[in-house]
């Protein structure tokens, strides 16, 4: 629930500061006071989009602070879990939260939750989970159909919730294939151009048939080649001083050898211990000699081989100027082409086998849309009833609401026809239903569509007894209304004050009004007043909390301008022992 609100700098609001209760709350004052203030207030945090105009005049900012109360850890929805871990927001050790709005006079925002700067969206996913506002604007808005089908959907509850859920995945999958299949078919003159430049890439690498690091390779032994008669000059140089050559004297493995001999002749234990370590050089020396004669074998006999490596290599370079920067790319290359190729000309993949996953997905989508079909028309029919009973008290006695869910035919070439019971249907995005709200104005009427034959006080009161039937299965949230009851007046003004007090026994319930039948419902109320000469000579506005006495007099005042005249006092007291009574015995 809200428990606390505070304004600075809003519109005609200076500074206002005031604490809720549970149960159900009105708004009133003189036109001009600022009651929307509240309402705007709480859109902002809601996370609606900041607008610079409603800064009062002369501020610098306008500020808004709200103290929510959280369902316990166990119940709390999931949504506001998810957002509290990731905000890191820190609850009071009341369990509440504080949401606050900061709106600059040049129009930039900046919303924080729980004491961490958040987006203001994610401001509002908290706060959405807590808050339902219904503006002036919104009886307009139930006149459209995708607001029929919401409000429809929400009262079908949980079984239409997974259907349409399941719906909307199948129906994605479907249209995925659905696109992929148009674009194999308008890409097809270009698949099968990338194919033959692919099998030309592949020929021409295999026909090379490099091998990894075989460039790096090529260098070093074109290097080698260049100098030739210099490398078999050293090579055999070094391996005539350590192994000797044709039985010349002076190698170093006659030199060790030598010394072997001198030391096993020895008679010195000191001396003896130093043959290890010429054994040890004589196995260095002989390796070292074998690497030397490895190497002189390796040498070409001659220069000619040199221009078969070149022709090689010339070869590669072909490879590389065209596919990639060294050998090992090439070869990374034509293992992508030979992938990209059999993806192409891969038979599971073709137009045909697309176009039968697609009939396949069709197949499902239908069936789902058929589900969620049974769902709501399942549904359509007591919501009616439940609506048109409260109809029944709000003075629309004669009154009923007819909800309708039909088929939303489709063209023989829409592309999302489907075929639910035997019909064929259009698949949108939240299904293959048309959701109609029909008012019957009296018995025997035929339903006709509420946004063409309902008037603005009659949309008001179809608004809220659709509202009092949502919310029977649910409980604990904040429901604000600004002047729901507009058009309204007499008996079906008490009747919508009465109701309002009834949806406040599982809710709380903030209402703007300028209807005292409404207000005198309230179990607390609110009054903003105009009060002239602010802090920088501006007018303001102050809220205030009223004792019962304050609310005969503020009563009297909306009945009739009547103040506090006996005449005016009286029957406002009239009223409010009324409301009392009726709140009394629903008790």
């Amino acid at each position: 629930m809200l428990e606390e609100l505070s304004i600075r700098g809003l519109g005609v609001l200076e500074s206002a500061t005031t604490e809720f209760s549970p149960g159900f709350t009105v708004l009133t004052g003189e036109t001009g006071a600022g009651k929307t203030m509240i309402v705007t207030s709480l859109r902002l945090l809601s996370g609606a989009r900041a607008d610079a105009g409603r800064v009062r005049t002369g501020d610098d900012r306008a500020v808004v602070e709200g103290r929510f109360r959280l369902p316990p850890a166990d119940s709390r929805p999931a949504a506001i879990a998810e957002v509290l871990e990731a905000t890191g927001a820190v609850l009071d050790d009341d369990e509440t939260i504080i949401a606050a709005r900061t709106v600059n006079a040049d129009g930039r925002s900046r919303a924080h939750l729980g004491g961490r700067s958040v987006p203001a969206a994610t401001l509002g996913e908290l706060t959405g989970e807590l808050l339902a506002i219904h503006g002036q604007n919104d009886q307009l808005r139930l006149a459209r159909a995708e607001q029929q089908r919401a409000a429809l959907d929400r009262y079908a509850g949980s079984r239409a919730a997974l259907a349409l859920t399941r719906y909307r995945a199948a129906r994605a999958r479907w249209l995925a294939t659905v696109d992929e299949v148009e674009r194999r078919r308008a890409d097809s003159r270009a698949l099968a151009q990338e194919a033959d430049r692919l099998r030309f890439g592949l020929e021409e690498i295999d026909a090379v048939s490099p091998e990894p690091g075989e460039d790096a390779e090529l260098i070093s032994t074109i290097r080698r080649l260049t100098d030739l008669e210099d490398l078999r000059a050293a090579a055999a140089g070094a391996h005539r001083a350590v192994v000797g050559d044709g039985g010349m004297d002076g190698s170093v493995i006659e030199a060790l050898g030598g010394a072997r001999s001198l030391l096993e002749a020895a008679d010195d234990e000191a001396l003896r211990g130093l043959l290890p370590r010429i054994e040890e050089a004589l196995l260095v020396v002989n390796d070292l000699g074998d690497e030397l004669s490895s190497y002189l074998g390796g040498l070409p006999s001659d220069a000619h081989d040199l221009d078969a490596l070149l022709n090689r290599q010339a070869e590669l370079k072909m490879l590389t100027r065209k596919y990639a920067a060294d050998v090992d790319g090439v070869i990374a290359w034509a293992d992508e082409a030979r992938a990209r190729l059999a993806q192409i000309e891969d038979p599971e993949s073709s137009i045909e086998e697309l176009e039968a996953r697609a009939e396949a997905e069709r197949e499902k989508v239908a069936e789902l849309a058929a589900k969620l079909h049974k769902a709501r028309a399942g549904a359509a029919g007591t919501l009616g009833k439940k609506v048109s009973a409260e109809l029944a008290g709000l003075a629309m006695g004669g009154s009923e609401l007819a909800v309708t869910v039909d088929l939303v035919p489709a063209d023989d070439d829409d592309r999302l026809a489907i075929t639910v019971d035997g019909r064929r249907a259009q698949a949108g995005p939240d299904g293959a239903d048309r959701v109609e709200f029909g008012l019957v104005a009296h018995k025997g009427a035929r339903p006709l569509p509420i946004g063409k034959s309902a008037s603005g006080g009659e949309l008001s009161r179809v608004m809220l007894a659709l509202e009092v039937v949502l919310a029977e299965p649910d409980a604990g949230g904040v429901m604000v209304f600004d002047e729901v009851d507009a058009g309204v007046g007499g008996a079906a003004a008490v009747q919508i004050g009465a109701r309002l007090a009834r949806l406040a026994g599982r809710h709380q319930v903030i209402v703007v009004t300028h209807l005292p039948q409404v207000a005198a419902f309230a179990d607390n109320h609110l009054v903003i007043g105009k009060v002239g000469g602010g802090s920088k000579g501006r007018q303001t506005s102050t809220l205030t909390e009223l004792s019962r006495e304050q609310r005969v007099s503020e009563l009297a005042r909306m009945l009739a301008g009547l103040g506090d005249s006996e005449t005016g006092r009286a029957h406002a007291e009239e009223l409010l022992q009324t409301a009392e009574a009726v709140r009394a015995e629903r008790r």
